[in-house]
């Protein structure tokens, strides 16, 4: 089963897999946009663009909020936080890792 703090991270991941949806949030990082707004830098239709804002969405990643006739965007940073938290965790075993990896290769251990 998992709880919900891997489930943040699942969704989060797997939002952040898409490269369009990264530019997204690399975009609505510097302020709001509407989704028209967000479409304009891509060439995705819209319905695409709509199915890469409701994956963030559902992510929690971002707000979408209905005003008039067009939709705003804007980033909600708490699960990024997680996800940085995350790598944060694991970075020290990684580079335990490739630092025994330089050692054994500087050692001449792959021409055995």
């Amino acid at each position: 089963m998992v709880n919900k703090k891997e489930a943040v991270l699942d969704n989060a991941f797997g939002a952040l897999s898409s490269p369009v949806r990264r530019a997204m949030l690399s975009r609505l990082s510097q302020g709001e946009a509407t989704v028209s707004e967000l479409a304009s830098a891509h060439e995705i239709s819209l319905p695409g663009i709509s199915k890469h804002v409701r994956v963030l969405e559902n992510a929690g990643l971002i707000r979408r909020e209905k005003r008039g006739r067009e939709y705003h965007c804007r980033i909600k940073p708490a699960p990024m936080r997680e996800a940085v938290a995350w790598l944060a965790q694991h970075q020290h075993f990684w580079e335990q890792q490739f630092d025994a990896l330089d050692n054994f290769l500087a050692e001449g251990g792959a021409d055995d």
